[in-house]
């Protein structure tokens, strides 16, 4: 066992992996020179400049360049430094690797992986901050993926290189520094299952990427109840186990990084209610940030966003209780005013 921090588990991963098959290779903008963030570090100096490729600054180039790669028979990991500038690449994501091994019958397969820095951290405002996994578990032939620790980062995406499928793994900018215990053996992870992170009775909370950490902080206050989910794999997500859990807790609450209005929680939401109806004893509730741009100033960046979605957690845990009405959960969220907060947690 090795305390890494996520970076260097993400170098592990990508090591181990390009040591096993020499079809695996990394692309992407500085990835020779160890990556904006330290994940490819000393991947060059190891298996080399063919293998470790440093690319122009072109999003659709990454991906297209690895589109072909994918299907000659290569296993490309590429990486786009933020998830915001895969726009620019929308085309080669969706029209070309989603589609292609449909659009051949099965023939050509196309194993890459799309890495991409997600979500908000060093006030990097509008353009630098964005979770848009929702746009992608809307396409059909895509996987989408992520994850909270060291650990589960090396055997997600050793497991997202061997898949035959094009998959998106979101690493969570917030958690880049974060170190944690990575075993000295990899771990086996199956894309589409969820991890239960702390188990309880009361309320089923489903949640993945940097909010699993907000969750359990914030769970630790309720000692016992709360069945804490970590998705990993958005999609295709773990139907079976949430709604087992829902079935039950009779409660279930939803958390995302990303903005509340069509984001991936509303996709759990509709199936919870549906599938889950006779279980329920509330209404399923989400979690997540103001339908607003991320602001620049620090007070209102992501990791206040983030304490602000921590004490609605609170709020929306106990307004679960039996002896609140709907409306007297709705004014329980409506009274919490993030403008209050005047401090940066970290």
């Amino acid at each position: 066992m090795s305390r890494l921090s996520y970076a260097k588990a993400v170098a592990l991963a990508l090591r181990e992996a390009m040591a096993e098959d020499p079809a695996v290779f990394c692309l992407g903008e500085d990835v020779g020179f160890g990556g904006a963030y330290g994940a490819t570090q000393g991947l060059r100096d190891e298996f080399g400049a063919a293998r470790v490729r440093d690319t122009p600054i072109s999003e659709s180039a990454i991906v297209g360049f690895s589109i072909g790669a994918a299907v000659a028979g290569f296993r490309p990991v590429a990486e786009i430094m933020h998830m915001d500038f895969i726009a620019c690449a929308m085309d080669q994501v969706v029209n070309q690797a989603a589609k292609a091994r449909y659009m051949f019958g099965g023939k050509a397969r196309v194993p890459m992986v799309i890495r991409a820095g997600t979500g908000g951290w060093l006030n990097a405002a509008a353009q630098h901050s964005q979770s848009l996994e929702a746009w992608f578990t809307h396409v059909p032939g895509l996987k989408v993926a992520t994850a909270a620790t060291g650990a589960d980062i090396r055997a997600l995406l050793r497991a997202a290189i061997w898949d035959d499928n094009p998959v998106i793994v979101l690493e969570p900018l917030s958690l880049y520094e974060i170190s944690g215990e990575v075993p000295d053996v990899p771990g086996e992870l199956v894309l589409g299952k969820a991890s239960r992170k702390r188990s309880g009775s009361d309320v089923t909370v489903v949640t993945w990427g940097a909010m699993v950490h907000r969750c359990v902080e914030a769970a630790e206050r309720f000692d016992g109840r709360i069945d804490l989910l970590d998705l990993r794999t958005v999609m295709p997500w773990d139907r079976e186990q949430i709604l087992a859990s829902v079935g039950r807790t009779g409660r279930c609450l939803i958390v995302h990084e990303d903005t509340l209005t069509a984001g991936f929680g509303a996709e759990i939401a509709a199936t919870v209610a549906r599938d889950a109806f006779w279980a329920l004893d509330a209404p399923v509730e989400r979690l997540a940030v103001d339908d607003v741009p991320m602001p620049y100033h620090p007070v209102f960046n992501a990791p206040n966003f983030v304490r602000a979605s921590r004490d609605r957690f609170f709020l929306c845990i106990e307004s679960q209780d039996p002896r609140f009405s709907i409306s007297d959960t709705r004014k329980l969220l409506e009274s919490f005013n993030p403008e209050e907060i005047t401090e940066v947690p970290y």
